[in-house]
């Protein structure tokens, strides 16, 4: 496997920003310290509930994650996780809770990370990536997988453990790929999953599965949704996805063969083009952009050259 060199590295991914947090694992398992930090005056934290948190405006026009000070938040000793430390110091944890807090402003709203991801700033972004992922894999993952019995919440968030077997658990990640199929007259090929609508196309994508490499997941995956043989595969960068647990694995991939047959299960329709067929397909509104935050739109871009354009105004 190759790496594809990607022109436009300098601007970062969606949820991939550095967020100037240091994750300060080793202070994980140390109460004291945590403890101490959560005492803090500086401390934030903010809750998260079913994958969502609370955002906001501010008055110059951002957005930013709804934090309160540690003293101020709602009680939830159990289920409290530390996220980390930024460059001043600060320390930030998240709270899962079963439902979001209320504004007395009304200002504040729910919102999950498709929404609030390509809102955020980088270090509320992090923040909102790590707490969404921790949340999701504690409410799903409270029993043994290997003795069933309830396990407990260890390492500020980032342990499950077992104390009738002794069996820790960590946070579960799956691989995943996603690939900008691309043929011999260098066209690139798109396809609309079945529970999308009329005219979003976006790449193709899927899981790994156990006893395979990277590379022939991405091979199997194009070849099942859609009937297409593929060669040569190029590593181009990696994404967060916790949705509700993937890290996406994004690739540029080279057909051996151009003959589409969807499956009909996960891929409705899909479609080789060119350059002038994609452009004037999303100018004319025929085809909808992949969604904004997916690495998605980064890889057609490094295909098409330059930014994906957008409909013309009417």
């Amino acid at each position: 496997m190759t790496t594809w060199t990607d022109p436009s590295a300098d601007r970062p991914i969606s949820l991939t920003a550095p967020s100037g947090i240091d994750r300060a694992a080793h202070h994980r398992l140390d109460e004291a310290w945590l403890a101490a930090a959560w005492s803090h005056p500086t401390t934030r934290c903010f809750v998260v509930s079913g994958g969502q948190v609370l955002i906001d405006e501010t008055a110059d026009g951002r957005t930013e994650l709804v934090m309160t000070p540690s003293f101020e938040a709602p009680l939830t000793e159990a289920h409290r996780y530390f996220l980390g430390n930024d460059e001043d110091g600060v320390s930030y944890f998240a709270l899962q809770k079963d439902s979001l807090p209320g504004r007395m402003d009304q200002s504040a709203r729910p919102a999950g990370l498709r929404e609030a991801g390509a809102l955020l700033s980088a270090r509320d972004v992090g923040l909102m990536v790590h707490a969404v992922g921790l949340e999701n894999w504690q409410r799903t993952h409270r029993f043994c997988s290997r003795c069933g019995e309830r396990t407990v919440i260890a390492a500020a968030g980032h342990i499950r453990r077992c104390q009738a077997c002794g069996a820790e658990h960590y946070p579960r990640t799956d691989p995943a790929v996603i690939m900008a199929v691309t043929d011999e007259d260098d066209r690139v090929l798109l396809g609309r999953q079945v529970h999308w609508p009329e005219g979003r196309f976006s790449t193709l994508a899927g899981f790994v599965e156990p006893g395979e490499s990277i590379e022939q997941s991405v091979r199997r995956e194009v070849h099942e949704e859609v009937g297409i043989s593929v060669g040569q595969v190029e590593y181009v960068a990696s994404q967060p996805w916790p949705f509700p647990s993937s890290l996406m694995l994004g690739f540029m991939a080279r057909a051996t063969s151009t003959e589409i047959e969807v499956d009909g299960d996960e891929i409705h329709e899909a479609r080789w083009f060119s350059r002038d067929e994609l452009r004037a397909a999303f100018e004319s509104g025929e085809v909808l952009p992949p969604y904004g935050i997916s690495i998605a739109a980064r890889l057609i871009e490094l295909w098409y050259g330059k930014p994906l354009p957008i409909r013309s105004a009417a």
